[in-house]
């Protein structure tokens, strides 16, 4: 376990690199920006990048290179950091490109520190908001600077569920639309759909949400929020029950009380 101090440091400059990367993207935000499909890449035409993604990440690697050079850096655009790295920093430079393509100001820049495969520091940040997510391991889950849990609620029928989509439009789709149907039969509040999974799992920590699912998300989709939600007390897995590994997985994050409920229905429609 590494010391409160060091950890602190690293949560300094976690937010450092963010403030930055958030100015990038309001820049762009404000003044325009081409979106690019992924395409070309492998990806498919639901899945967008543009020149704020890429700068935004160069801005977060250039601080953290500069404080920790012997650290690995993984990133969804450019950064290709080995996830058994001893000290591994998980960047997601702009959540929720969707939203910012079509100027709704609900997307985050995501980094979190892992040691040893664990996570131990974790930054959200909606600049659009300037609203701050902030966690330590065992020191607890702070929006703003004040401290948050998840919910309490020991029912389904007393809660909001947060749900996110992966770009796939066939079987995947189907599952998550099923799922939400056992849900609503399960006599939840209600379904969100946000398309920001880093501030979703925010909100799960945060106590808004008494859960959130999705059938297939990336490291640096959850590597922040995951450690968010631990620290205000709550639990994330996969959609299945089994601990999460820093590779694209299904997850499943809630409290203690509703995790077994939520799982039933969750490891019932995709198994993968």
């Amino acid at each position: 376990m590494m010391n409160t101090r060091t950890l602190e440091e690293h949560l300094a400059t976690a937010k450092s690199a963010a403030l930055q990367a958030g100015d990038v993207l309001m820049e762009y935000f404000n003044n325009g920006v081409v979106i690019r499909d992924k395409v070309d890449q492998g990806g498919s035409s639901y899945d967008l990048v543009s020149d704020a993604d890429l700068e935004a990440e160069q801005r977060i690697a250039t601080v953290l290179r500069r404080a920790y050079p012997q650290h690995e850096l993984l990133g969804e655009e450019t950064l290709v950091g080995a996830t058994d790295a001893e000290h591994l920093w998980i960047i997601d430079p702009l959540d929720g490109t969707n939203n910012f393509a079509h100027r709704l100001p609900h997307f985050a820049v995501s980094i979190a520190y892992y040691f040893r495969g664990e996570p131990q520091v974790a930054v959200v940040y909606n600049p659009a908001r300037n609203d701050w997510y902030t966690a330590i391991a065992n020191q607890g889950a702070f929006h703003n600077d004040k401290p948050v849990v998840v919910s309490d609620a020991d029912e389904l029928s007393k809660v909001l569920v947060g749900c996110g989509f992966y770009y796939d439009r066939g079987a995947m789709m189907r599952a998550t639309l099923a799922a939400i149907e056992d849900l609503f039969e399960a006599h939840i509040h209600g379904i969100r759909r946000f398309g920001t999974a880093s501030l979703d799992l925010c909100q799960v920590g945060a106590g808004q949400f008494g859960g959130f699912f999705e059938y297939q998300l990336s490291p640096w989709d959850f590597a922040a929020g995951r450690l968010f939600v631990e620290a205000a007390g709550g639990i994330v897995t996969t959609a299945q029950g089994t601990p999460l590994k820093i590779e694209k997985t299904s997850l499943l994050a809630s409290n203690a009380k509703l995790h077994p409920n939520l799982l039933a229905i969750t490891s019932r429609h995709w198994s993968s």
